[in-house]
């Protein structure tokens, strides 16, 4: 049975990965939060982007993103990325816990992709730990951008059955390398939403030519297959909104034609994610209905207009 999440009463359990792969975690205390909560509530690590690192002042996301109240001097800021994941998911007390996962994603973009795998290997020692300390228990991510590479990347270490959800706002990742993921244990095991809008198209070209140069397709675009635990959800395709409507979650129209941050910033779509990962919503269901192709790329411009970045 699902179980209803309630409003958030404590604060994200945090963990830091440093740049040397090695993570910080209070195995004590991460054991007493999951000792307060209900047996079906969800276990969530949220991992950010691209440009954000512990202890990085603004960028820090424990202040930001993964903070119930962000920062009274990062509030101040006109920032339409400040937006509170666990809050918004629902998690806290025994409702669920989220743990707000920071890494060094602050560098090249090279630096910080190839960060991402090690990101990966630490996401598994956190799920193998949970395993370990509540054997009734699996691990669910929500990642975004790079933060979603990191998520795929935690299946190459990660036993089978130790993963449960991986939700992928707007991946910074290519196909091949996500299939390699999927064909791993933990990857047949695993149930993968991967959350795709072509505000992101600008954002996939980059990855596609800057890390792949070229020799492989962003994600963003589908996987090329399909797998009985993979889903494309593509939030500004008509047919996807339209059946997610159907399903209880009218999304507005997106906030911009190019905008990497869509996925978490788009009114109501956290609800979405909410019932995904409290298991309120029939996933299979869900995927039964949703249109099997992505819309195509640059879809959404016409050719003689430049949009505002989001």
């Amino acid at each position: 049975m699902p179980h209803s999440l309630a409003h958030p009463a404590e604060p994200p359990f945090t963990l830091r990965m440093g740049k040397d792969g090695r993570l910080d975690l209070d195995r004590g205390a991460l054991a007493a939060r999951l000792a307060r909560l209900h047996p079906t509530a969800p276990v969530v690590a949220m991992v950010h982007g691209y440009r954000f690192a512990p202890d990085a002042g603004q960028h820090c996301p424990f202040g930001h993103i993964f903070a119930l109240e962000p920062k009274a001097e990062m509030a101040k800021r006109r920032d339409k990325t400040l937006v509170s994941w666990p809050r918004h998911l629902g998690l806290g007390g025994a409702g669920g816990l989220a743990i707000g996962f920071g890494w060094p994603a602050r560098g090249t973009l090279g630096q910080v992709n190839r960060r991402a795998a090690q990101a990966g290997a630490a996401l598994a020692q956190l799920a193998a730990a949970i395993a370990e300390l509540d054997p009734r228990r699996r691990l669910d991510i929500i990642g975004h951008s790079l933060g979603a590479r990191a998520a795929l990347a935690s299946l190459h270490h990660a036993k089978a059955g130790h993963l449960g959800r991986l939700i992928l706002l707007a991946a910074a990742e290519t196909r091949q390398p996500a299939l390699r993921a999927m064909r791993t244990p933990a990857g047949q095991s695993a149930q993968i939403i991967n959350v795709t809008t072509r505000e992101n198209d600008l954002f996939d070209a980059i990855y596609e030519w800057g890390i792949a140069f070229g020799r492989d397709t962003a994600i963003g675009q589908g996987l090329g297959c399909s797998l009985p635990n993979w889903i494309n959800l593509q939030l500004d395709a008509p047919q996807s909104l339209a059946t997610l409507a159907r399903f209880g979650f009218a999304l507005p129209s997106p906030p911009a034609r190019i905008c990497h941050w869509s996925p978490y910033i788009r009114p109501g779509i956290f609800g979405l994610y909410r019932a995904l990962l409290n298991g309120s919503l029939d996933v299979q269901a869900l995927a039964a209905a949703l249109p099997s192709a992505q819309t195509q790329r640059w879809s959404t411009l016409a050719p003689w207009r430049f949009a505002q970045m989001g």
